[in-house]
């Protein structure tokens, strides 16, 4: 049975989560292929809002299994603190969740280790969420990091030790000004510790292959966006992970010739946390209400995000890199009440006008040009079905797919998993 792979195509906060939900029921596995607890995966229903940063979103669902991938670094004390907020939701997660050995473990030094890192780069900072992504992920790179599996082995501790040495002396190296009481912080690591190990470890591509095998369906859930991949987005303003469709494949241990359909999921205009360029970004009125109604704040770190039209140049490329088969527009209904609408469909770069993403769209480089629409007025939050859409919103929809060659199979017109109009 091949795999279906679900992703975001922007700065990520496209709604990940809250599609994994909805398409759930579909599949017997959701395995999540790359990134940490800088992810914030929404999910709402019945009146309560869900925000999972580790755990795979399909957690909710009695008969799925959700695999927590080799591509993940996991922080057991934020692992901890997930499974104590689903806890009182009668979930059966020792049945539900497993997580491959070869999954990378952030350490409390890996956190330091972050923090005095951007501290010291002063206004040049990245936007680092300060989990410890992206140190943990050099230690990966560096063959020095320390795996789920390694818990499993007797000289283990030795090995954190020394490691953990090795970051205090690199944090010293910053002379950051940040305080720290390292014993304090592994008293409540190695406690985080104890609740994991009580979760069935797996090698998971052994795991997945048997399950393709048995003709189990298959859901991989990336997490962050595309053009925050390490390769491929905003360099140096990206996370330390590969976020497009080639990432579910090292990060799950699937080969590329079993993948399937490709879910892209983007908003209906374009956000982004933290720093980085953003050509299409606004300052006016219109951002504002992007931002206010969409209630644009990160899931994680809380930042609000900043807010600005679609950018159609940018999507395209996502869609390229990824080989999206179908598409799902996010927010449709953030923009009711706009009376015209505005799409980037190309740059003015350095003077010429281009159609593709180019290797540098900071400001005084990328200029955008674009097309205005005529906005719709109705409340999308009600609705149900597509034939309920307005008129201006199909054309919108239209224009898109028209642009993108790609279908828009799913609206999504509120947070709650019901808000979503299958096209």
């Amino acid at each position: 049975m091949a795999v279906d792979l679900l992703l975001g195509l922007q700065w990520g906060d496209e709604g990940k989560g809250k599609i994994v939900d909805v398409l759930t029921k579909n599949y017997d596995i959701i395995a999540r292929f790359q990134g940490g607890p800088n992810a914030g995966h929404t999910l709402e229903f019945d009146g309560i809002k869900h925000v999972l940063h580790t755990i795979p979103s399909g957690i909710f669902h009695d008969n799925t299994i959700n695999l927590v991938g080799n591509g993940v670094v996991i922080d057991p004390v934020i692992f901890r603190k997930e499974l104590e907020s689903l806890s009182k939701y009668g979930i059966d997660l020792k049945k539900n969740l497993v997580v491959s050995r070869k999954a990378h473990l952030i350490l409390p030094t890996h956190r330091l280790l972050d923090a005095a890192s951007e501290a010291s780069k002063g206004k040049a900072k990245i936007g680092s969420t300060l989990k410890g992504i992206g140190p943990t992920y050099m230690d990966k790179t560096g063959r020095n990091g320390i795996r789920v599996g390694d818990l499993e082995m007797k000289d283990w501790k030795k090995k954190y030790r020394a490691l953990a040495n090795k970051h205090v002396s690199m944090i010293d190296f910053y002379h950051s000004e940040i305080e720290f009481d390292l014993s304090e912080l592994e008293t409540e690591f190695f406690e985080a510790l104890e609740i994991l190990q009580s979760y069935t470890f797996i090698d998971s591509e052994e795991f997945l292959h048997q399950a393709q095998k048995e003709g189990k369906t298959i859901l991989a859930e990336g997490a962050q966006g595309s053009l925050l991949d390490i390769d491929f987005g905003t360099y140096p303003y990206v996370t330390s992970s590969n976020t497009t469709a080639a990432g579910a494949c090292t990060g799950l241990g699937v080969s590329p010739s079993r993948i399937n359909e490709v879910f892209g999921i983007f908003k209906a205009y374009t956000t982004r946390v933290g720093s980085g360029p953003f050509p299409t970004e606004l300052f006016d009125s219109y951002g504002e209400t992007m931002g206010r109604v969409g209630n644009e704040f990160g899931a994680t770190t809380g930042r609000p995000r900043r807010c600005g039209w679609l950018d159609l140049v940018a999507l395209k490329y996502a869609v390229q890199i990824n080989g999206v088969t179908q598409l799902m527009m996010m927010k449709g209904d953030v923009l009711s009440g706009f009376d015209k609408l505005k799409v980037c469909t190309s740059y003015k770069y350095k003077g010429k006008v281009i159609e593709h993403l180019p290797y540098n769209i900071e400001e005084e480089n990328v200029t955008p040009i674009y097309t205005e629409m005529k906005g719709w007025k109705d409340d999308l939050t009600t609705m149900t079905d597509a034939s309920q859409i307005p008129q201006t919103l199909n054309d919108y929809i239209s224009f898109l797919e028209k642009e993108l060659e790609v279908p828009i199979k799913i609206v999504s017109v509120g947070p709650d998993r019901t808000q979503t109009i299958h096209r």
